[in-house]
């Protein structure tokens, strides 16, 4: 059983890890040309570095890929170079993802993922140092100082998968789902008979009329399942988007008004909003004598609308729960997809660019984005880059709240990896 629960969270569960690509780094060059002995500074900034980007494709439909490359990084921005050469770009990553995936952060939800083309930005890639052109002034015109590539974004994300379906079946393992979902549509779902053999959620088209119909085979669910019994949080998920459900009932069990009561008390201690759910019931097996000698009487328990004897095997009364299943769906409203849901780009939402100081110990740290990202993108072996980050520094008015704070001589400040010491 614990394979079995391993692998169904990885069909629908799945933690990655995603960097954009660093920034290239920005020329330090000066114009070395025939008679002109003393050019100026010429050089090129870097480029910026690839992004990573999810994007929903209809290719997929499980997580089951992210079990072997759980990593993504994109490709660094190119450096810069004299004659103000601009550094490329890095190369973007595209990660596909099945439809109706979920992502999150520690922070919380960033995106619910539903329309094939979608994409979400996930990390940045950082920006290109400039080159040593840009700090000219009148009293450096021979600056030899260029800034490194700011560092890309990294993130950990986690990401969920909901199947997204017009009708899902549920009901207890071996009930015939699998059966069901073959005999209405194209699918071809593993089948066999013993509990579990469907370990993430079947989908199978099929039309009625000009209507094209999605329908998703749910696990089986067992008793305690809300709970995480068995695979339970693994398969209620699915059952969250769908618009209608069908309750397939094993009609040839010992008591198949039990049986759905508890499939439907574990989807309503699950979501409560559950139970409001449109559904009909299916009477499945009907090719069985014992269940075919009980037709009236259970068609009677289950209070006789709504309930459709049906036999996975041989076809019979498929028809007419598909007509049934059309006409619920036809009452319902219809999702509506933007009509530029393939064109649509989430991104992230830019980083605070707030800076504070702290004490800590015996020195100062200084937090920030702003900040940090000054000092990852100086390169202190440079003959001019201390002087220049400390005009930079004063200009955001960190130099003084440090002083403010009471740093003093011989302190080490702290500034992302960077450990500074006060003069």
């Amino acid at each position: 059983m614990a394979m079995s629960e391993r692998q169904g969270s990885y069909l629908d569960e799945a933690r990655i890890y995603v960097k954009g690509g660093d920034g290239g780094n920005g020329a330090l060059s000066f114009r070395r040309e025939k008679y002109v002995p003393f050019g100026g500074p010429d050089g090129g900034d870097g480029g910026r570095g690839g992004s990573v980007f999810l994007r929903v494709s209809h290719n997929e439909n499980t997580l089951l890929q992210f079990t072997h490359k759980r990593h993504f990084k994109a490709e660094r921005g190119g450096n810069g170079a004299g004659r103000k050469k601009h550094g490329r770009k890095g190369q973007d990553v595209i990660v596909d993802v099945p439809p109706g995936t979920v992502v999150r952060t520690e922070e919380g939800l960033l995106a619910d993922l539903v329309y094939p083309g979608e994409m979400l930005l996930v990390a940045r890639g950082g920006r290109g140092g400039l080159g040593n052109v840009h700090f000219a002034t009148p009293t450096n015109r021979a600056p030899r100082v260029a800034q490194k590539g700011e560092p890309g974004e990294e993130h950990w994300l986690d990401l969920e998968l909901k199947t997204i379906a017009d009708v899902g079946l549920v009901g207890l393992p071996n009930a015939g789902k699998s059966s069901l979902l073959a005999a209405i549509s194209a699918a071809h779902p593993k089948i066999a008979s013993y509990p579990f053999t469907t370990l993430s959620p079947n989908l199978g088209v099929t039309e009625v009329g000009d209507v094209a119909i999605v329908v998703a085979d749910i696990p089986g669910l067992i008793e305690g399942a809300h709970r995480g019994v068995g695979l339970g949080y693994q398969f209620l998920r699915h059952v969250e988007r769908a618009r209608l459900l069908v309750h397939v009932v094993d009609a040839s069990a010992a008591d198949p008004v039990a049986d759905y009561r508890v499939v439907r008390d574990e989807m309503t201690e699950y979501d409560p909003a559950l139970a409001e759910r449109p559904s009909l019931i299916a009477l499945n097996k009907m090719d069985l004598p014992e269940a075919e000698a009980r037709r009236a009487e259970l068609i009677a328990a289950f209070g006789g609308r709504d309930v459709y004897p049906v036999s996975a095997v041989s076809g019979a009364g498929v028809a007419a729960l598909l007509t049934a299943i059309a006409g619920a769906l036809a009452e319902l409203p219809a999702p509506e997809a933007p009509p530029d849901a393939g064109l649509r780009v989430y991104r992230l939402a830019p980083a605070e660019e707030a800076w504070s100081v702290e004490r800590f110990g015996n020195g100062f740290r200084v937090r920030g984005k702003p900040v940090e990202r000054l000092m990852a993108m100086t390169d202190l072996n440079q003959e001019d880059a201390a002087a220049e980050l400390q005009r930079r520094l004063a200009r955001m008015g960190v130099l003084q709240a440090l002083e403010r704070a009471g740093v003093g001589s011989g302190d080490t400040v702290v500034i992302g990896d960077a450990e500074l010491e006060w003069t």
